[in-house]
């Protein structure tokens, strides 16, 4: 690593040269880094806001998952069933499901070997259980916090190695050189905790920004986590399957997943008017014909837990739109009160399935509240934790955006398909399509960490980056940057009033329910916002106003892209999959007791072979669909394979 300086408009700029860059301290990025250090790249740096900051060491669920190959018992299993089963999902590349299901228990293993406490029975074997589109019992967790866990022994891993971290660094603008097949990364631009311009540059960049959290109002995304996938789609950065996001049932005071044994314990559902108090009542018995089918459909969200449009007529998914309904048709707030059960409840109402489950579990108290203490106290303390008391007080709930399955696209070696030597890994790459199984994204990161640092370790150790044209790409970088700072002063809104105006946008138009007299109306505004803040800034005061000021710019672009590629599927004929629905008066209803403009279109289920490719170009933003690659039949004769180990032809 070397420090030196470059010029901008007359001022000098701190700039390090690194020949591998890591944005993000989440769990894929810290992995990254580790991988980078044993496969031999010692000139490794980490920035980040802060290692304690992001999704992966800051979220969780009631038994947060992750998903690998199969590790105990007698069902038999390999990479490649494993590899089916997520290309089933739909609109996913064949090579990345491989390589996914290949890689998992590598991943796996290393995170065990680093300390990261898997279960496992007295024979060695770690044992699993079945998640959501799992055939077997891949799936496994060490409780709410499986990735701050993950996180916590990585850090430690960085330490010991002795990897260089900079924190306090909020990366403002990728810098990229060179046109089309041409075109790749030379380095990024940040402001440091004064808000203050430097300058990196880099023969690779590992981009690890997680998820778009910040573009939407209704999230359970970290409070302290935004994403930075905007910073890629700006430099032209190719993306994929961006629609398909996931949005489930979660508590907005402190964000956290409501699913599994929180749904479970069938609490009460009670709709109050704005100020959390008047007019409370339960709302959810007007849509059902009895209290037994409605608290067995409540019972079923706990592992149905994610929207799904599939679920909507007579299916579990109804009670997000009822949900959705109070909240954004209404305007009034939803609570989950687990000290007293929904009126007329008896388990004898309840159905085969729900009540086996409960009397398995020992779980037949009299409120939700001692059923949830019976099978997880875990998830009770976990809210005592963050001063939110289940015990004494009902639970505010949302339908909130999730995770992104979409994101950057990249090779089978999680090199971006259009800018050479950056490598998005983590959630920010949008390997997965449709559905994936639960915990394929804790699986997922890891594993893309791990071949970007092989690929970069056997292709790219050498510095091949022309060292004057990047100088020259960031200092007009710098240049560009310190004007906006400037326009910090002069904006004619703040950058909370930008924030919030994206952010509401999203939440109204860009989730789950979707129309496209909706979107098209959101995109007119989004250009208009663009618009505004690309020449006027938002006005900001102070430091960390200033670098939120211009992390509303890669927000703002952000969201524009991601209502352009929801609009061109919509057009497309898609229909409602995934975790959205599109409404549309021609197409059915979900339930008898709604409006015809809760009409909404049915799937058409040819795109599942197609992927959606949009990228951002000088002649405005192009949306596609390309056939998706399939899972491709490797050699896998030892002697030829060996062969081409040795000689590197896997990395061709």
């Amino acid at each position: 690593m070397e420090k030196t300086s470059i010029s901008a408009g007359g001022k000098s700029f701190p700039l390090t040269k690194v020949h591998t860059l890591v944005i993000g301290s989440g769990a894929a990025g810290l992995n990254a880094a580790v991988q980078l250090k044993q496969q031999g790249i010692d000139d490794v740096l980490i920035v980040t806001e802060g290692l304690q900051k992001g999704t992966s060491i800051n979220t969780g669920s009631d038994k947060q998952t992750y998903y690998k190959l199969s590790l105990c018992g007698a069902d038999a299993d390999a990479p490649r069933l494993m590899a089916d089963n997520y290309y089933e999902g739909g609109s996913m590349h064949g090579d990345l499901a491989l390589v996914e299901a290949s890689l998992s228990v590598r991943a796996f293993v290393n995170l065990v070997n680093i300390g990261v406490p898997f279960p496992q029975d007295k024979f060695g074997q770690f044992i699993g259980y079945k998640t959501d589109h799992d055939p077997r019992q891949r799936a496994t967790s060490i409780g709410p916090y499986t990735s701050r866990d993950m996180c916590r022994s990585l850090i430690k891993e960085v330490e010991r190695q002795g990897i260089a971290v900079q924190e306090d660094c909020n990366i403002v603008k990728l810098v990229t050189v060179g046109k089309g097949d041409e075109k790749r990364i030379a380095g990024a631009v940040a402001l440091n905790r004064d808000a203050e311009p430097e300058a990196f540059v880099a023969e690779n960049v590992v981009f690890a920004t997680g998820g778009p959290g910040g573009i939407y109002k209704t999230s359970v995304y970290p409070g302290v986590h935004t994403g930075g996938i905007g910073l890629a789609l700006m430099e032209g950065a190719a993306a994929q399957s961006l629609p398909e996001s996931q949005y489930g049932l979660a508590s907005i005071k402190f964000r956290w997943n409501v699913s599994g044994t929180y749904m479970q314990v069938i609490p009460k559902f009670i709709s109050t008017e704005a100020d959390g108090v008047s007019d409370a009542k339960e709302f959810l018995p007007e849509y059902f014909k009895s209290v037994g089918e409605m608290n067995s459909m409540v019972f079923l969200k706990g592992y149905q837990w994610p929207f799904d449009s599939r679920k909507v007529n007579g299916g579990s998914s109804l009670i997000d739109i009822f949900v959705y309904i109070e909240t954004e048709v209404k305007g009034r707030r939803v609570f989950l009160d687990f000290r007293e059960n929904p009126a007329g409840f008896t388990f004898e109402d309840l159905s085969d399935e729900a009540r086996e489950y409960l009397e398995n579990s020992k779980a037949l108290q009299d409120t939700p509240i001692a059923r949830l203490h019976q099978m997880n106290p875990g998830a009770i303390e976990l809210y005592l934790d963050n001063n939110i008391d289940v015990w004494k007080e009902p639970l505010e709930v949302a339908v909130c955006a999730q995770h992104n399955n979409g994101g950057l696209a990249a090779n089978h070696w999680w090199e971006s398909s259009n800018i050479g030597h950056l490598f998005p890994v983590g959630e920010v790459n949008g390997s997965h399509g449709v559905y994936r199984p639960g915990g394929s994204a804790l699986n997922s990161g890891q594993v893309g960490s791990i071949r970007a640092a092989v690929f970069i370790a056997n292709k790219y150790k050498e510095w091949s980056l022309d060292e004057n044209l990047a100088k020259a790409a960031l200092e007009d970088a710098v240049s560009d940057v310190s004007r906006w700072l400037a326009g910090c002063d002069s904006a004619p809104k703040s950058w909370q009033e930008e924030r919030q105006e994206l952010q509401e946008r999203m939440s109204r138009a860009g989730a789950h329910i979707r129309s496209a007299s909706e979107i098209e109306k959101a995109i007119e505004e989004a250009k208009g916002q663009w618009k505004r803040i690309n020449e006027s800034g938002c006005k900001g005061d102070s430091a960390r106003a200033k670098v939120e000021a211009l992390r509303n710019r890669q927000l703002c672009f952000a969201h524009m892209l991601y209502l352009e590629s929801l609009l061109f599927m919509i057009k497309s004929g898609v229909g409602s999959r995934g975790s959205a629905m599109v409404l549309d008066k021609a197409g059915s209803l979900p339930h008898a007791t709604l409006g015809d403009e809760w009409r909404y279109a049915s799937e058409d289920q040819a795109y599942r072979g197609k992927v959606q490719e949009t990228v951002a170009e000088a002649g405005g933003i192009e949306n596609r669909w390309i056939e998706r690659r399939e899972i491709p039949e490797s050699d896998t004769w030892f002697e030829t394979a060996w062969a081409a180990y040795r000689n590197g032809e896997i990395y061709e």
